[in-house]
């Protein structure tokens, strides 16, 4: 189903924070078309923007603001020539295992990044009608399991080293649900996890203070063309295709049973653009995904088939901080927004492969 934005917002002004990322670049065409201006706010970071320059992907009505959310002056500069009438809080350091080395790096953008901004529309006297949040599935952490033959739900809580040291992957007679913010409570097992629900917490309470619409996008795996080839902590879809592509067997962590939901960036780019133009949002986090879950081995089956690769491989390796299984039951999204996912994994990942070909010196994973 695509999403046609109400009238009335071609008038109107949305901000955007780290809207130079892999997610803000895919977005800007659709609120080029649906706002009558759009500001994105963005610290280019090297991890992510090696050259340190304008994305090509950016749309080029969109006006770019170099700038770290951090910093109370960055926001006194942005809101003294921008009154944002929605506001897509995308700004964030990601990386479940980079989160663990990196608290404070984390902390201090994902949390006191979003209280500066906060502090700043309220010193501004600048409330947005709307801020949109892109969050995570990792504020589920392991989510809820149900025992076999019982009713209700239980939370394992974060697997130990020694039981993964046992290759004890799975919680015994037990079996995962899917993420749905209705019946799942978060409970993160990182410290990125613990950031992004904190956000949510955040801008929910400021919200509801002062009358401003808040919605929380819960995202899966996100993937696809325009994803970062050089940030060693995001995106396996692109790691497994530049390995495969180079002749290698594909690693996979655990037995390879491992379950995610992978949606193409297609599909959370017209999710975040409903939400920024849906007439109306709820204050229930809504959770974005394919509608399904794949497991590892499969993506990487897929993958490894696409580039003619050897065999993908069960090292048996784990990683700290990683969940078992994840995947999004979609329904209120597609309720409240009037979206769908519209992509599978094989037209997702052909799309991912093609571009990845297409780009100059890709160096092999």
């Amino acid at each position: 189903m695509t999403h046609v934005p109400h009238s009335g917002d071609s008038e109107q002004t949305v901000l955007v924070t780290g809207g130079a990322g892999f997610i803000g670049t895919a977005i800007s065409s659709g609120l080029a078309a649906a706002f009558g201006r759009v500001v994105v706010v963005d610290n280019l970071h090297p991890q992510i923007h090696a050259t340190g320059e304008r994305p090509a992907d950016l749309h080029e009505s969109a006006e770019l603001i170099r700038g770290d959310i951090t910093e109370a002056a960055v926001w006194d500069t942005v809101l003294a020539t921008t009154t944002p009438d929605v506001i897509i809080h995308l700004a964030a350091e990601t990386g479940t295992g980079q989160s663990l080395e990196e608290s404070t790096r984390h902390t201090t953008t994902n949390v006191v990044g979003t209280s500066q901004m906060l502090d700043a529309l309220n010193r501004h006297k600048k409330l947005p009608r709307r801020i949109v949040l892109s969050s995570s599935r990792a504020v589920y952490g392991e989510g809820a399991w149900r025992r076999a033959g019982a009713h209700s739900l239980f939370y394992p809580g974060q697997r130990t080293s020694a039981t993964l040291d046992q290759a004890q992957w799975d919680f015994p007679d037990a079996q995962p649900t899917a993420m749905k913010a209705d019946d799942v409570f978060p409970a993160p097992v990182s410290v990125y996890g613990a950031t992004k629900l904190a956000q949510e917490n955040i801008l929910l309470a400021w919200g509801k203070s002062y009358g401003v619409e808040t919605a929380v996008l819960r995202l899966q795996n996100v993937y696809g063309p325009g994803q970062s080839l050089i940030n060693p902590y995001t995106g396996i879809m692109s790691l497994f295709c530049r390995m495969a592509k180079s002749g290698r067997s594909i690693p996979l962590y655990e037995d390879g049973e491992v379950r995610r939901d992978f949606i193409l960036i297609d599909d959370v780019a017209s999710a975040l653009v409903a939400a920024a133009t849906s007439p109306a949002v709820s204050d229930t986090p809504l959770d974005i995904g394919s509608g399904e879950f794949q497991t590892i081995g499969t993506a990487a089956a897929i993958i490894a088939g696409y580039y003619n690769a050897p065999e993908p491989h069960v090292t048996g390796q784990y990683r700290q901080g990683d969940v078992r299984h994840a995947w999004a039951d979609v329904s209120a999204a597609e309720q409240v927004l009037g979206w769908a996912p519209q992509h599978n994994l094989e037209q997702g990942i052909r799309r991912l492969a093609q571009w990845i070909d297409s780009q100059a010196d890709v160096q092999p994973a």
